[in-house]
């Protein structure tokens, strides 16, 4: 039986939820060539706590955590059924590899989560999970977090690593619109990605031209690493294209499939 697969999605800004662009439609054609998925775990940097808790509500709540964005966003609702069983079985996989995680039956989740999965999957029937991210989480954890979540593929279980592979906070909202360099590091990271270049993917902000200006603060790029972890190099990587908004805002995305 094919395992599902291990997702690196781009959700930008929270506009995406009303401009899909050029991913929106191609995260809906990844979500109807979906085989053997029971559930969906996303890790996103917009639940950021100490330690890590995984969510076990029973129904998910929409989390509308933005400000400042036109009152059609509020009204959105993504509110999928939770799996309390299963994140008790999250529970038990990492902590027996060490992890400091808990369950959280009262969050809901983040636009971070749910902005995707209403493109990916909008009949929002699937069980989903969200996992934090803990506030010291580092490159080398994020991998590390991924590599622990692996085994959950066998089971069906779909790991999402939901953030933004460019994510310049500061120039979005002085609205500087300088795509070039946001491409360059696009990139960048798609060569590394296809080459199963970990080191690189790891280290980024040395061996990549513009990885500190694409990410000031890292809690954005370390979804790309969750998700790099929990693939294998038997996999196939690929780019699931997104295109540039808001002049500086990569929205490539990359899938990991079995083979």
């Amino acid at each position: 039986m094919k395992r599902p697969p291990s997702l690196f999605v781009s959700h930008g800004s929270p506009m995406f939820a009303v401009t899909p662009g050029l991913l929106g439609p191609n995260l809906r054609a990844l979500g109807d060539s979906l085989q053997n998925v029971r559930a969906i775990l996303v890790v996103s940097p917009h639940w950021q706590t100490r330690g890590f808790k995984v969510t076990a509500a029973e129904q998910l709540e929409t989390i509308h955590d933005f400000v400042g964005f036109p009152a059609e966003l509020y009204q959105l609702q993504y509110s999928p059924k939770g799996s309390p069983s299963l994140a008790a079985d999250v529970v038990e996989l990492l902590r027996s590899q060490g992890f400091d995680v808990s369950l959280d039956a009262d969050r809901g989740i983040d636009h971070g989560a749910w902005v995707p999965l209403m493109h990916m999957l909008p009949s929002s029937e699937l069980p989903v999970l969200q996992l934090s991210m803990p506030m010291t989480l580092s490159a080398a954890d994020a991998l590390a977090l991924g590599e622990a979540l692996a085994p959950l593929r066998d089971q069906g279980v779909m790991i999402v690593g939901s953030g933004s592979l460019t994510h310049n906070l500061y120039e979005f909202r002085q609205h500087i619109s300088d795509p070039e360099y946001a491409q360059d590091f696009a990139e960048w990271a798609n060569d590394a990605v296809m080459s199963r270049d970990v080191d690189s993917l790891l280290n980024y902000r040395t061996r990549s031209r513009y990885g500190a200006r694409a990410h000031p603060t890292e809690e954005h790029y370390l979804p790309l690493l969750v998700a790099l972890g929990a693939s294998s190099s038997d996999d196939v990587a690929r780019l699931v294209e997104g295109g540039m908004t808001d002049g500086i805002l990569s929205m490539d995305s990359f899938v990991w499939e079995a083979a």
